[in-house]
């Protein structure tokens, strides 16, 4: 066997072997070669690695309209964890559109800090958290972020004991240098079917629905977001148009969210990028 079929054979090995280590579950995630590349990450799970994220398009908080005390509230939390702290693991949950997520990216923005990492996990690889928190327990000069956007769990997902496990109640602590924070449409992360299920199945229903409703309780901030009025909706609108040079007509932007049955963050927000675009003009 000549050097270059040696070499053809040794990739593939090497292939199949992270292939079985990936399938089992085991195997040693991959830290930045440095922290200081980027100020947030997102958490590749089949790689076992994290991506650098050079533009998380986090807004500026003054922008954020109709939600004044879930910002003062998650500000002051996230401050504290960033200065070496105590602060509490926080599940933001409620309407659709209404700056959940937006939140998260800007206070961590807002802070300006080079040390303080936000980490998207994706809900799906929830799973791997035990390979993630191995690489950050190594970086203790850093505060970390982790992030899963819309959390939920379905029937027949088992999933959460994963996740509660990690914010506490697991034999190996959670790093200090950890925080978790997730956003939600369900307040207590599973639905109303899997809680009826549970009652109607289990041959100790109210121990079974406990056991997955104390899932939320391992957060100790509870932020909820409710649906905007329309006076919220147009101030929303106001502070886009001032910021970004734009010529608003509250009259079309009442109609475009009439058209869409809703009123939210998000309504707003595309309405924005419609008439940046009919202005030729663009925005983040």
């Amino acid at each position: 066997m000549d050097d270059q079929q040696l070499k053809t054979l040794e990739n593939l090995l090497e292939r199949v072997a992270t292939a079985l280590e990936a399938q089992a579950g085991t195997g040693i995630a991959r830290p930045p070669v440095s922290w200081y590349d980027a100020g947030a990450w997102l958490w590749n799970a089949a790689a076992r690695e994290l991506k650098p994220v050079k533009h998380t398009g986090a807004l500026p908080l003054d922008l954020l309209v109709g939600i004044g005390p879930q910002i003062e509230t998650l500000r002051e939390n996230t401050r504290q964890f960033a200065d070496g702290f105590s602060a509490n693991n926080a599940l933001l949950w409620g309407a659709r559109g209404m700056g959940k997520s937006s939140l998260v990216k800007a206070v961590h923005a807002s802070l300006e800090s080079p040390h303080l990492k936000l980490i998207e996990i994706h809900r799906e690889d929830i799973h791997s958290l035990p390979l993630l928190l191995d690489v950050l327990r190594g970086a203790l000069q850093f505060r970390f972020i982790l992030f899963c956007d819309d959390l939920s769990f379905d029937d027949q997902d088992d999933t959460y004991k994963s996740l509660k496990a990690v914010l506490e109640g697991g034999i190996e602590a959670r790093p200090e240098n950890v925080i978790f924070y997730a956003t939600s449409n369900r307040r207590h992360l599973i639905s109303r079917n899997m809680i009826e299920n549970e009652r109607g199945t289990s041959i100790h229903p109210t121990e079974s629905v406990e056991e997955k409703v104390s899932l939320s309780d391992r957060f100790g901030l509870w932020l909820g977001f409710y649906p905007c009025s329309q006076d919220e909706y147009l101030e929303m609108l106001r502070g886009y148009a001032k910021t970004y040079g734009l010529k608003l007509d509250e009259a079309d932007a009442i109609e475009w969210f009439r058209t869409r049955g809703s009123r939210s963050g998000r309504v707003a927000w595309q309405y924005v990028q419609h008439i940046a675009g009919m202005q030729r003009k663009k925005i983040a």
